[in-house]
């Protein structure tokens, strides 16, 4: 790796200093992720938005940065990590500033998907900068567990910072957090972390990039708009089929580039596999659950947002107590423990709220909401250790941005399948019985967790990853497109 200092930044700057920036971004971006749901009922009342409207304020965020993740990552190492760090943090901050001022739910809809834009340059770069700080393998494999543990305690904190925000303030001001932060991490960058690049730089695959963001973008738009638009209609129908051809044409395609936006080889690895698919389940159930339980809260059993905001600190508290817990756990037992839990967990919480009426106590809510938190604070780090565990450190990168496009990928689902659901009767006082089988779906994810959470640590899934980093060691087969 060639790296190139800047005369403002030491020459040995603290390998940990470097991480905590890298984690204050990464703070600010996972509590936008989720402190925008408390805020829901307000943006509808405020600007008067359908539930399909609701469904992409928070959707337009995660399609983005699901799709150009990757090639965030791609273009941080041709151009310079700290530049793209920064252009990440200027973009973010801007898109914040335009969602506190959106006249109308279009508006805010747009100011989200530049948000998202900044987004994307942010988590991989920042991932990248770690991973090419810590070079000895234990205090990288520490720095990533940090790494995934703030990255369950910022979204977790999320709906409490909004709904204490959005209750004193008013919603816009969940967007005005950001700014200080977002400044704070710019000066910081700017001052104690080195430019560096990659030695040789990936190429950009526009084609693959194309085929994903057709893939994503179409598949969310079928089921956020197919109830209101019509399943069996022409565009909702043409959007499926999109949907597919642009996953056909992606597998068609990467094998045949010499350097694919998502190196297929990795699914050959069982552990690789199964992170990808334990993102998915747990981030959808994780979205899924903070959509339908502000709406519930707030228009069904009538609580302002700052009591919504109270009401899902038990499930804070537990994921910040579980993340560095399930970190701690992986160092000395490995994986499967903490996934193990995690699957356990999410289960049987989406158990008890199949059970959810307009009347359901509150003590049974809320140790609800406490299972369901130590079901995502344990996920966070095994999701990231399983996916880097094993691989070619010059792929770790691209490793962890496809974990982290999973991530994005469930969160994104997860909001358009409960939306879907949830919203199929329109009238709020069925509401909480129209929830119920999002939560049976979410009791099958969690099943789906703890089978590969035992799957995944097996002889058989270990060999499998053995040769699957043997495989990305070698020259990729195909033409070199």
């Amino acid at each position: 790796m060639k790296t190139t200092q800047s005369p403002a930044v030491p020459a040995t700057p603290n390998p940990n200093l470097i991480l905590a920036i890298c984690c204050l971004s990464l703070l600010m971006v996972g509590m936008d992720v989720t402190i925008v749901n408390v805020a829901l009922p307000s943006i509808h009342r405020d600007l008067g938005a359908s539930i399909s409207g609701l469904q992409w304020v928070i959707d337009a965020y995660t399609m983005v940065v699901a799709s150009l993740l990757m090639l965030a990552g791609s273009m941080a190492d041709r151009f310079g990590r700290r530049r793209v760090f920064h252009t990440g943090l200027a973009v973010f901050m801007l898109g914040s500033l335009l969602c506190s001022l959106a006249p109308n739910i279009h508006a805010l809809i747009a100011a989200r998907v530049l948000q998202a834009l900044g987004a994307t340059m942010l988590n991989p770069v920042a991932m990248s900068i770690i991973v090419n700080t810590f070079h000895e393998p234990r205090a990288r494999a520490r720095a990533i567990g940090i790494w995934g543990g703030v990255a369950g305690v910022s979204m977790a904190l999320g709906p409490l910072i909004g709904g204490a925000l959005t209750q004193s303030i008013g919603w816009r001001s969940i967007f005005w957090i950001n700014l200080p932060i977002g400044a704070a991490a710019m000066v910081l960058a700017a001052l104690y972390i080195s430019e560096s690049k990659a030695a040789q730089a990936r190429r950009v695959d526009p084609v693959g990039q194309t085929l994903v963001f057709l893939a994503l973008a179409s598949l969310t738009y079928a089921v956020i708009e197919g109830p209101h638009i019509g399943w069996q209609t022409p565009i909702i129908e043409g959007a499926f089929t999109l949907a597919a051809l642009a996953i056909v044409g992606l597998l068609a395609w990467e094998p045949r580039r010499k350097e694919p936006l998502i190196d297929l080889r990795f699914f050959r690895s069982a552990p690789f596999s199964s992170a990808t698919v334990i993102a998915i389940c747990s981030f959808s159930a994780f979205s899924g659950f903070l959509f339908l339980n502000a709406i519930y809260l707030q228009e069904v059993r009538g609580y302002s947002a700052f009591q919504t905001g109270l009401c899902t600190l038990p499930m804070a508290l537990a994921t910040i107590v579980c993340s560095p817990f399930s970190g701690r756990l992986i160092g000395t037992h490995g994986t499967r423990p903490s996934l193990l839990i995690s699957g356990a967990a999410t289960l049987v919480s989406a158990l008890m709220l199949t059970q959810v009426t307009a009347t359901t106590p509150l003590g049974f809510l809320l140790l609800s909401y406490v299972i369901f938190g130590i079901g995502f604070g344990m996920v966070n780090a095994p999701i990231t250790n399983t996916a880097v565990s094993g691989m070619p450190k010059a792929q770790a990168g691209l490793a962890v941005a496809v974990a982290s496009t999973s991530r994005q990928i469930g969160a994104s689902l997860g909001v358009a399948i409960a939306g879907t659901i949830a919203g199929a009767r329109g009238v709020l006082r069925d509401f909480p019985q129209a929830t119920h089988p999002f939560w049976w779906l979410v009791v099958g994810g969690g099943a789906v967790v703890v089978f590969l959470g035992w799957l995944s640590s097996t002889s058989w899934a270990h060999n499998s990853r053995r040769h699957a980093a043997h495989l990305l060691e070698e020259a990729p087969s195909g033409a070199a497109v």
